[in-house]
């Protein structure tokens, strides 16, 4: 029987679990501890952020965005329907509405044509999700916000390594919101990180990420006592989280190549699929493809199943994506009814392929043979 292709490995690229045992051995497995510097240091010094802040998750990243933009309730937040429930989950945590954008038919990041539209006198935000590690359009994006006085959080969560202009992903807006997910290039298990590209946010980030204490300050002799100052919560890694990244930063390059490789086969192999309808990947010229995803869009979703299940016979598991969240149980009673068409295009048709490192050139062709077999019996 042949071995089951799954959808995602994590890899593990040697060092974790020395570093791991370091950061036991260091007396301090808290946060903030010396892994959680070297990361910091890392994206700040390497890849141009101006501040950086490792966080559980990229929805606490998001969440404390949410805190910093002083939301009150009635202020209205702009999301791509297509994005993880965390996107819009931050904000609305926050009392925010949620006015919902569509995709594009290019690819499913938030279509910039109809921002302007959704604009009133409460919208305080617009929160573009960079789709696949696919940059959105921000010189557009930054131009609406500006001409509205509108803050921009990037979702980066599937951004890391990833280009816009020749400018890193995360480094365009306020703020930016980064995942270490097991099912990212780069990973931690669980864990996430905060950009703080405004210095107006900096101090106060700090803040609401040690539980609204000053407690950054007092380790930094800034203060003689810390105290409870502002709202905040327990957004600070272990530093045994921060240990596994730091491992998997050492080997961003490596890993990257391997990802795009695997990526760049895939585009290859499914070129003939396009003049039936099936549609790739598009990268704009402005932006730089990462090797997060590999997907492809079916002409319907009964054809979707059938691909889905096809493959599963042959031991490979592929899986679809986001659900249209404008029709969420949770939130399309407060949606103001407009037809988001191709968020629900992609909701029913996209469907992602197995892409980890370890997918081997051998496994990656059972995937490849099995796709297009499919595609020659319709």
């Amino acid at each position: 029987m042949l071995p089951t292709i799954p959808f995602n490995k994590p890899y593990l690229s040697g060092p974790e679990t020395r570093y791991i045992e370091d950061a036991v051995r260091s007396g301090k497995i808290s946060g903030d501890g010396v892994f959680t510097k070297r990361c910091h240091q890392f994206f700040e010094q390497q890849l141009g952020f101006a501040k950086v802040l490792l966080t559980t998750s990229c929805t606490d990243a998001l969440e404390m965005a949410a805190i910093l933009l002083n939301l009150q309730p009635g202020d209205e937040v702009i999301v791509p329907s297509f994005t993880f429930v965390s996107t819009p989950n931050a904000f609305v945590l926050r009392g925010a509405k949620i006015v919902f954008a569509d995709s594009t038919a290019e690819n499913p990041n938030i279509d910039v044509a109809s921002l302007e539209g959704l604009i009133t006198d409460r919208t305080r935000a617009i929160v573009p999700v960079h789709y696949a590690g696919i940059a959105c359009d921000m010189d557009a994006i930054q131009a609406v916000a500006d001409r509205h006085g509108l803050a921009v959080v990037e979702d980066a969560a599937q951004a890391i390594d990833s280009y816009y202009k020749g400018k890193t992903l995360g480094t365009l807006s306020d703020l930016a919101a980064f995942s270490f997910h097991e099912t990212k290039n780069i990973i931690s298990g669980e864990g996430g990180m905060l950009a703080i590209n405004n210095p107006l946010y900096a101090q106060r980030a700090e803040i609401i990420r040690e539980k609204g204490t000053n407690r950054s300050s007092f380790f930094r002799g800034e203060v003689d006592k810390y105290g409870w100052v502002d709202i905040g919560s327990s957004f600070l890694p272990s530093d045994i989280i921060a240990a596994f990244l730091w491992a998997q930063l050492e080997h961003l390059e490596d890993i990257q190549t391997q990802r795009k490789a695997i990526w760049s086969r895939y585009y290859e192999a499914f070129a003939s699929l396009v003049p039936l309808g099936v549609g790739l990947p598009v990268i704009p010229a402005y932006a730089t493809n990462n090797g997060h995803m590999f997907y492809l869009v079916t002409r319907s979703l009964a054809e979707r199943g059938a691909l889905i299940d096809y493959l599963k016979q042959q031991q490979i598991l592929p899986v679809f994506h986001y659900l249209s969240l404008h029709k969420s149980l949770f939130y399309a009673a407060q949606h103001d009814g407009r037809e988001l068409t191709w968020s629900d295009h992609y909701t029913d048709c996209l469907v992602r392929l197995p892409l980890y490192y370890e997918l081997t050139p051998d496994l990656q062709q059972r995937v490849i043979d099995g796709v297009l077999a499919f595609y020659a019996q319709q």
